[in-house]
């Protein structure tokens, strides 16, 4: 079987998904096209021998809705041949789109593909497609009787199943800040953010990263999803999860260039990674995020790797409970995990994220001499996508 090689990863920074936000004026479509362009600028590749381009989206609706991969590569530049698909598998889109791009190379389907994400919270609010109806139907109604929660909720569940304490949720949200702070500072991102035109300038800094945040402030704030009928429906939730442990809403994307080794030894393309093992799962969709914990273990019995020969772990801080139940249940080593810093302070725009995540695992390692990552994430629905990449 062929090798699948990242190429090159980059991402846009960060921008507070509201109105007002650093990306907010970008349309979703133009901001997916500058990561596009920029990955066609930084190695010189000619547009044209590219198989496909696979994006994920989770809110395909208003200014995301069409199929955005396309519209997004016909904005690149690309040529009309060049074809492009949108996929969602929820937080975890672009990283499944990373596995689809990876897997046609193995399999001689491609030998050259884009796969990432982009996700505009500022102009398309979470949960749009679904406002107004019921996106479940009488079955899965059946199914789960007693109703299942929001991710928020789920959080909670979590962290209570785990006896993971307010205090360690907002230690652990505080670190994740002072990381991406101290990396920014240090030049960490440098190679990795693409510019983006905004009005007034170029937006280059993560927008969401604080560098003040400490634990003492998070302190301070009221729970989030604690309402008469979630407290009376799980009375022993202590109710630990607000803005300040879970991801900010955010704008983003990212992208990564995939080929085959071969094809990217003929082009005199560095690899700078190979994919060495994946793995999806589900998992209960009441908790909902506990599945990176599944996903993982198959990874790792896929690849006969075991955790402690992995280097770094970048586990999506969509809510501080997730990495944290996460990091207990495998015993993990917490220096490893998000040594840059994750979600709670990067941002989570929402079909960006997992070849942000990727991106920033790939310069991790590149930067420390590391030889393998690996990348998991929660996902609505309950289920998990699970990476190993290899440094090369």
């Amino acid at each position: 079987m062929r090798q699948a090689v990242i190429v090159d990863a980059v991402r846009t920074a960060s921008g507070k998904g509201k109105p007002g936000g650093a990306l907010s004026g970008v349309h979703p479509a133009d901001l997916f096209a500058t990561v596009l362009e920029s990955l066609v600028e930084r190695t010189g590749i000619d547009p044209a021998t590219i198989d496909d381009v696979i994006a994920g989206c989770v809110s395909q609706a208003g200014d995301q809705a069409m199929n955005i991969a396309r519209t997004a590569a016909l904005s690149a530049g690309y040529p009309e041949s060049v074809a492009a698909t949108t996929i969602d598998r929820q937080c975890g889109s672009s990283q499944q789109a990373a596995h689809f791009a990876a897997q046609g190379v193995m399999a001689g389907a491609y030998d050259i593909v884009v796969a990432g994400g982009v996700e505009s919270m500022s102009r398309v609010p979470i949960g749009t497609p679904a406002i107004g109806r019921d996106p479940f139907g009488e079955k899965m109604h059946a199914r789960y009787s007693e109703g299942l929660v929001n991710q928020g909720v789920s959080a909670e569940l979590v962290a209570e199943r785990w006896k993971i304490d307010r205090e360690t949720l907002d230690e652990y949200s505080a670190r994740s800040h002072r990381l991406a702070s101290e990396t920014g500072a240090a030049g960490g991102f440098d190679q990795e953010i693409v510019p983006v035109t905004v009005e007034g300038g170029t937006h280059l800094i993560d927008e969401t990263v604080r560098s003040t945040t400490t634990a003492e402030g998070l302190a301070g704030l009221k729970p989030s999803f604690r309402t008469d009928g979630t407290a009376a429906r799980f009375p022993e939730v202590a109710w630990s999860i607000t803005p300040g442990n879970s991801s900010p809403l955010t704008d983003g994307a990212s992208a990564m260039l995939i080929m085959s080794e071969e094809k990217a030894n003929a082009l005199g393309l560095r690899p700078r990674a190979r994919f060495h093992s994946f793995s999806v799962s589900g998992d209960d969709p009441l908790m909902m995020l506990t599945g990176p914990i599944p996903a993982t273990r198959k990874v790792l019995e896929r690849s006969g790797l075991t955790l402690d020969q992995i280097d770094t772990y970048e586990v999506n801080e969509a809510f501080a409970s997730v990495p944290l139940a996460w990091a207990r249940e495998l015993g993990a080593d917490l220096d490893r995990l998000n040594p840059r810093g994750g979600a709670i302070s990067l941002g989570h725009a929402l079909g960006a994220s997992g070849t942000r995540l990727m991106t920033t695992m790939l310069h991790h390692l590149e930067a420390t001499g590391g030889r393998y990552g690996l990348q998991t994430m929660c996902e609505g629905g309950g289920m998990a996508n699970a990476t190993i990449i290899e440094r090369l």
